[in-house]
């Protein structure tokens, strides 16, 4: 029996840059800028500026240089999902991740052993981004920021349509990026008598999103006369406007999102997330197969009870 290739507990470490590969001499999503960087998506807790080189797909670039101008890297090299890149002794290679437009897992191959971080990374249908997409690994390197059998995420369909009972018009927020455009979409979808007004700094994040073939779909500019009336917009802002807007009258404020203190409160809430919740791990971890599991941004308490028998789980 031929014996399985070993897996290098020191494969990834944490320094004050972030996570290093030592064997590829590259960071994945490094917290300060650094000589070499593979980026897994474009939002701004992975994605620094200031980096000398920047492994990334195509809509990740467009996304940085758009929030960092000359400042997001020295140089970016960019790549397709399914593209080979090598770095050192390692084999790099993107698959979708389902996050956003552009979000990649990134799995690197090392002396015959695979290791697939994820990223961050959803596996509902949206229809603005690349669906996520299964690969094989040896070690899976998973966020677990719901990694909790509390933790169900809802239909988004269903928690869209909420806004259907909802007469007067409406400000919702929600991150600029990735999550705007998914709300656009939905919205068209399951309340299309909905009139969708855009803040304006996401209105520039949706014309990459339309270069890139993934429109969200109709929409028009914010403009202060037309939310004086009464006509059902929902008016898409960020979350930097949303708090400043804390005594907006006649309107139903709403935060778009997987957290429940950022909701607005327990009535009127809209839960949109697009980050796995803890059954869609699970089903990661079946369809991936790991030998080892080893998980980020989050708590790993409840993996480690789950798995703890049959596969080991490291916090990293």
């Amino acid at each position: 029996m031929i014996a399985e290739p070993q897996i290098k507990d020191d494969f990834l470490s944490f320094d004050k840059n972030g996570l290093y590969c030592k064997y590829g001499d590259f960071y994945l999503d490094p917290v300060a800028p650094v000589k070499t960087a593979v980026i897994s998506h474009a939002h701004a807790d992975h994605a620094v500026n200031g980096n000398h080189l920047v492994d990334c797909t195509p809509a990740t670039a467009e996304f940085m240089q758009l929030r960092y101008g000359k400042k997001a890297a020295n140089t970016f090299n960019l790549h397709n999902y399914h593209q080979p890149i090598l770095h050192g002794a390692v084999t790099i290679t993107f698959f979708p991740a389902g996050h956003m437009l552009g979000s990649a897992q990134v799995l690197m191959e090392h002396e015959g052993v695979h290791y697939l971080y994820t990223g961050d990374y959803k596996l509902q249908p949206d229809p603005t981004c690349e669906p996520f997409e299964w690969a094989k690994a040896d070690v899976l390197i998973t966020e677990s920021t719901f990694a909790n059998p509390a933790v169900t995420h809802p239909d988004p369909a269903a928690e869209i349509e909420k806004l259907n009972g909802i007469k007067i018009n409406i400000l919702l927020g929600a991150y600029g990026l990735g999550k705007s455009q998914r709300l656009i979409s939905l919205i068209n979808q399951y309340a299309p008598q909905k009139k969708i007004l855009v803040h304006f700094k996401i209105a520039p994040i949706n014309a990459i999103y339309e270069k890139m073939g993934f429109p969200p779909g109709r929409y028009q500019l914010y403009g202060r006369k037309l939310m004086n009336n009464q006509e059902e917009f929902v008016y898409i802002v960020p979350p930097f406007t949303f708090d400043s807007y804390i005594r907006a009258k006649n309107v139903k404020r709403l935060f778009a999102s997987g957290w429940k203190n950022l909701q607005v409160n327990e009535q009127d809430t809209l839960f949109i997330s697009d980050h796995v919740d803890w059954n869609d791990i699970l089903l990661t971890v079946k369809n991936t197969e790991p030998r080892q599991i080893w998980t980020l941004h989050g708590d790993g308490f409840h993996l480690k009870k789950q798995f703890g028998g049959n596969i080991l789980v490291k916090i990293l």
